[in-house]
């Protein structure tokens, strides 16, 4: 099975880059860039107006521009098993 990858946007050059994906959560997206022993781990939080996925690496600032319920709905979509919010 391959790893999930996403497109990320670096802020300085304004390059998209593919990177892959350790782990997803509505929260928290952690990221890897490049591969072998030069990789660097990057963790991507929603930016303030939850429209956006912000992170820093090496200095650098990287941005996924998915909102928060987008990736929300995209893991609900994908892992049906997760338990859903019950109205009280």
């Amino acid at each position: 099975m391959s790893p999930e990858k996403i497109k990320v946007r670096v802020t300085d050059t304004g390059k998209t880059m593919d990177v892959a994906v350790l782990s997803k959560r509505a929260e928290w997206i952690e990221v890897v860039l490049g591969e072998g022993i030069h990789s660097v781990k990057c963790q991507l939080t929603p930016t303030r107006n939850g429209l956006a996925y912000a992170g820093s690496a090496m200095g650098r600032e990287i941005v996924y521009e998915r909102s928060q319920a987008q990736v929300k709905a995209e893991l609900e979509l994908f892992n049906p098993a997760t338990p859903k919010a019950r109205p009280r």
